[in-house]
């Protein structure tokens, strides 16, 4: 039995934007996971075929798993159990925490939760940091949640930018790399999640999801995960 939807190849949904791990550069698909699947791809002998997910909602992406669009999921992707009750992941392959990005200009003087009281935070529909947002607004940390589609994320920004939310929560390396280029807004701290990334198959493709695991495995002890890592993350991270 073929382990992919079409044989020689492997096709893979990813949300864009959502640097450094699925960005569009001139038209293609690029980022760390891109390009580990890229290796993974290369290390099973198929073909990469990346797919977009444009969806409002990112928990819809596994909806393609189960319908067969498409072979798997990597899109800096927490492994949580209600995913993995819809869905096989592999091993983890990174872990991250939540990252805080707030605008430096209206709120210069944020360094930890408790200065985020009376504010209201942006989340992404669909995105774990609601976890963290809906705890902190339980606690009475923050005002309120306005959520965006999951492919609003700029605007989400953009309303940070003028005031009319008070934070984004987003995983660390990407809220980071979304507020390079908006020197108005910073990530002010980081939330201790611990969030462990995985790549998402099929509940009953079962024999794919270790073959990837293999592979994984394999570009570890030669190194071309290090390799990745050192490409598109600028500080360490955890394995």
């Amino acid at each position: 039995m073929a382990l992919t939807l079409t044989p020689g190849a492997l096709t893979v949904a990813s949300a864009y934007p959502d640097p450094p791990f699925d960005i569009i550069e001139g038209g293609a698909s690029s980022g760390f996971d891109i390009e580990l699947m890229r290796a993974i791809c290369a290390q099973l002998g198929l073909v990469l075929q990346p797919v977009r997910y444009s969806g409002a909602d990112f928990n819809g992406i596994f909806d393609g798993l189960a319908t067969g669009s498409y072979d798997a999921v990597i899109s800096g992707t927490t492994i949580t159990p209600e995913r993995s009750a819809i869905a096989l992941f592999s091993q983890p392959y990174l872990e991250f925490n939540q990252g805080v990005a707030v605008n430096r200009r209206a709120t210069p003087s944020v360094a930890s939760l408790d200065d985020l009281r009376g504010l209201t935070a942006g989340i992404q529909s669909g995105n774990t940091s609601d976890f963290v947002a809906k705890r902190l607004l339980a606690q009475g940390t923050i005002a309120d949640i306005r959520y965006y589609p999951y492919h609003g994320i700029a605007t989400a920004l953009d309303d940070l930018e003028a005031g009319r939310i008070g934070l984004v929560i987003k995983l660390f390396p990407v809220i980071s790399w979304l507020v390079k280029s908006r020197p108005q807004l910073a990530v002010a701290l980081e939330v201790p999640t611990r969030e462990k990334l995985g790549i998402a198959f099929a509940k009953e493709n079962q024999p794919l999801c270790e073959a990837v695991d293999r592979a994984l495995a394999g570009l570890r002890e030669n190194g071309e995960f290090a390799r990745l890592q050192a490409r598109w993350f600028a500080r360490d991270v955890s394995s």
